[in-house]
């Protein structure tokens, strides 16, 4: 059961680096208490795991017409619902949600990069006779 449940801790120690360091950076996002970021960081990888690929789908059409570029307006959106549901933590605008989570992205993206190692823990092999079917 541990074995199931370290990857999630780990990405969401690392969401949570993220946005702390996010806040740091970017005035227009702040964080009252510790309780805010950790609370803050699990609800951001629940609502990117269950309300964007919703919005994903529903959006396509637009996401499609403006080459993938909607997209950063969807991770947009979704700092900005954990900002509204979250009490104690505060952003001050779109744009700061908007450049926000690119840092967060790029950053989250780097830092799993360093823990992760790129390796998969499940590997496909071909069957002994050669042929899948």
């Amino acid at each position: 059961m541990l074995a199931n449940l370290t990857p999630f801790l780990l990405h969401w120690a690392i969401t949570a680096l993220s946005l702390w360091l996010a806040s740091l950076l970017f005035r227009g996002l702040k964080f009252d208490s510790t309780g805010a970021l950790i609370g803050s960081a699990l609800l951001l990888g629940l609502a990117n795991a269950v309300v964007k690929p919703l919005l994903i789908v529903l959006t396509l059409p637009l996401t499609l017409l403006t080459f993938g570029l909607f997209l950063l307006v969807i991770n947009a959106l979704m700092i900005l619902l954990v900002a509204a549901l979250v009490r104690g933590f505060h952003v001050s605008g779109f744009w700061t949600a908007l450049f926000a989570s690119l840092f967060i992205s790029v950053l989250s993206i780097v830092i799993g990069g360093f823990f992760v190692g790129g390796t998969p823990d499940i590997q496909i092999q071909m069957p002994s006779s050669g042929q899948w079917l």
